[in-house]
């Protein structure tokens, strides 16, 4: 049996804090925001507090953040 089987392979409700989360309901795994991917609550370390949203890895948080604030990428090139 994998870990996405059997009675903990639903999708966990989560608040998103600074620095860490709570379970509101329980899961074996969120979604990313982005990939639609099943992240293990074990494995989970990206996600936005202000936008409630869990992301797969650094990359595609920061592709995510860049996407919503596109004047960050102005920032870059200066």
């Amino acid at each position: 049996m994998n870990r996405f089987e059997g009675p903990g392979s639903r999708e966990a409700k989560v608040r998103y804090l600074d620095g860490d989360f709570q379970v509101l309901s329980p899961g074996s795994y969120v979604l990313c925001a982005v990939t639609s991917e099943k992240i293990p609550l074990d494995e989970l370390k990206y996600w936005s507090v202000a936008r409630q949203e869990a992301y797969a890895d650094a990359t595609i948080s920061l592709e995510r953040e860049l996407q919503i604030n596109p004047s960050l990428r102005q920032r870059n090139k200066a």
